[in-house]
């Protein structure tokens, strides 16, 4: 009697599962549409361990290379050690590494630094990341076979793949077995339950809540004194233009528990220097030259009265007033050099455009 009471709840409990999911999606008059097959497509671009989602495509080393050259090597350097901008991408990896699947220098004590091939356990993340944000400042303008191209490049100056080699979406899959840190990410946890990641049955964390001897408020052991906060300047007037995180106004005192912050004094404005002459003058159009910056993503690297990865515009406009035509030349052909060792690389914006931002710098980078 119970068995049988007990299938009739079960079935009951099924049914009403069934019910519940065959409910319509909840749409409210006047609000959204269904997104069409295309708009879904364009979202779905996640390329998983499995290599489900890879597109079809193929990429040489040596077509991988003019583009490093051309797209990647101002951030990366030429050979993807340089750790200027971010941190090195090649390096610290060995043929025994690339046998083990194990890469010793992540254990080694003293070893100066971890590249993206020391970490990285899956190909398929590299070829994702590549194609869904990179370059750094025109994202999702590499088209497929190029990212193919730029990853076989990677994979051989970085020891895992010859010179003659063609990656596709099958050679991919034996790039997969020499990955140097291909057995060193851990499944053993609740994060990824599925059958594709070894069904894992054991929490994430085998730490044991501890509800005794509570401290009742924690004691700072050391924090930075005053007059050192403001050595390398006002944190919050070096911020980057992406991204979430804000500095602290380092000009103050570090605000006790309990306090807030004090205001974020307001950045100075942007001094004007003489206007063009001769025959590159023109009015300066502050609204439209800023427009372009963030269009180009210039505004990654520059910030208006601050430096980031490259100067100030305001010091620009101050070391180059007048300088109309060295100015656009510089926009359209790069280099590096004259205000650092990190290179600008060659922008493909039009010549009408460049010499819009080189009059607006050389009238003093005015609002």
């Amino acid at each position: 009697m119970f068995r049988f009471r007990k299938a009739i709840v079960s079935a009951v409990l099924l049914a009403l599962a069934g019910a519940v999911t065959a409910q319509p999606i909840l749409k409210l008059a006047g609000l959204g549409r269904d997104a069409t097959p295309k708009e879904v497509a364009a979202w779905d671009i996640d390329v998983r361990p499995d290599f489900k989602g890879l597109p079809a495509g193929s990429g040489t080393v040596a077509k991988g290379q003019d583009i490093w050259e051309e797209k990647c090597a101002s951030c990366h350097g030429f050979f993807g050690e340089s750790g200027e901008v971010f941190s090195p991408i090649i390096g610290g990896v060995t043929p025994k590494d690339i046998e083990t699947g194990h890469v010793a220098n992540l254990i080694t004590p003293g070893y100066p630094g971890r590249t993206t091939f020391m970490k990285v356990a899956s190909v398929s993340t590299l070829w994702d990341f590549i194609n869904r944000a990179m370059p750094w400042n025109a994202p999702k303008t590499l088209k497929t076979d190029e990212v193919y191209a730029v990853l076989a490049f990677m994979l051989n100056i970085g020891g895992i793949v010859p010179e003659n080699f063609t990656l596709n979406e099958k050679t991919i899959r034996d790039v997969q077995a020499r990955m140097p840190n291909r057995n060193g990410m851990t499944t053993d946890h609740t994060l990824w339950p599925g059958k594709e990641f070894g069904g894992a049955k054991k929490p994430d964390t085998q730490n044991v809540a501890c509800m005794k001897d509570c401290t009742p408020e924690p004691k700072l052991a050391s924090f930075l004194p005053d007059f050192a906060r403001n050595a390398h300047g006002n944190l919050a007037e070096q911020n980057r233009m992406v991204g979430a995180q804000h500095g602290a106004d380092t000009t103050q005192p570090e605000p006790k528990v309990g306090e807030k912050p004090a205001a974020t004094p307001t950045a100075p404005k942007p001094q004007t220097g003489t206007p063009a002459t001769g025959a590159d003058a023109g009015k300066p159009d502050a609204k439209k030259a800023t427009a372009l910056l963030q269009k180009n993503g210039c505004l990654v690297c520059h910030g208006m009265t601050n430096k980031i990865v490259g100067p100030a515009y305001t010091d620009v406009a101050k070391k180059h007033v007048g300088n109309v035509e060295y100015l656009a030349t510089k926009i359209k052909a790069g280099g590096v050099g004259v205000w650092g060792p990190i290179p600008m690389p060659a922008q493909t914006l039009s010549e009408a455009d460049a010499k819009t931002i080189a009059v607006w710098l050389a009238a003093g980078a005015g609002k």
